[in-house]
């Protein structure tokens, strides 16, 4: 069924569940992505049946306290790339920052032992809208990347990206047109979007970044520019002065 055969105010999304379980992998490959990001490829027996089913899925990266006595500190990733053949896990981590887990992929090396657990489930969009529109800052373009590689040959694509840094400006790999629109700022995103032209068509919007700067995204798609609030998601993926945040942001 094609977008233009449902009925007006329906989602055509889905969710599906995964059994969840933790998962000890360790490091077979690093690359580097852009200034600010590096590719950590994961390998272990544990992926034999590990299921990503959505670019917009999440898998919990635990990192084990060096002493033994703390707890574990857990932090939401994307999984960038699955290979199921070979039993291999990529995530992209942010270098920028003093955390435990940005710390622990600066220094990662080939061989050493981590724990992943999840997905949890998968927000399964349909990739045959008309256009797809991308917005988020640094967090969200692992996401974005694999989105625009699994897209159909022809398909439109639009991306605002937030960047701090210009090698952080990806050279997106993809069939489809993809139109990329790079800022610097958080205002300067949500006046990107607000003056931006939307496509014709039904067309999709993808949004993940800093909490206050998605709620004010969703307000301009649908309540300024009148995009369907059943064909966008906006993801809170971390919010200012907390700590492993991650909400999807509804209404």
């Amino acid at each position: 069924m094609s977008v233009s055969d449902l009925p007006a105010g329906t989602s055509r999304v889905q969710r599906v569940r995964h059994e969840t379980r933790r998962r000890p992998v360790e490091v077979v490959a690093i690359d580097r992505v852009g200034d600010s990001f590096r590719s950590i490829t994961f390998g272990g027996e544990s992926l034999v049946d590990f299921v990503s089913a959505s670019f917009d899925d999440h898998v919990k990266f635990i990192l084990e306290a060096s002493d033994g006595g703390d707890p574990p500190t857990m932090r939401d990733y994307t999984p960038r790339r699955h290979d199921p053949v070979a039993r291999t896990l990529t995530i992209e981590f942010a270098l920028h920052g003093d955390g435990p887990v940005a710390e622990w992929a600066a220094r990662a090396k080939v061989g050493d032992a981590v724990v992943i657990a999840g997905p949890r489930g998968s927000l399964i969009i349909p990739v045959d809208y008309a256009w797809h529109l991308f917005v988020a800052d640094e967090t969200g373009l692992p996401a974005i990347a694999r989105r625009l590689e699994e897209l159909p040959a022809g398909a439109q694509a639009v991306v605002v990206g937030l960047v701090h840094r210009a090698g952080d400006r990806r050279q997106f790999a993809s069939e489809e047109r993809v139109d990329a629109r790079w800022v610097d700022t958080p205002e300067a995103m949500i006046e990107a979007v607000r003056v931006l032209p939307l496509p014709p068509g039904e067309g999709y919007a993808w949004c993940a970044g800093e909490a206050a700067t998605m709620a004010a995204l969703r307000r301009v798609l649908v309540d300024e520019k009148g995009h369907d609030r059943h064909a966008i998601r906006a993801a809170a993926y971390w919010k200012r002065g907390a700590t492993a945040h991650h909400e999807n942001l509804e209404g």
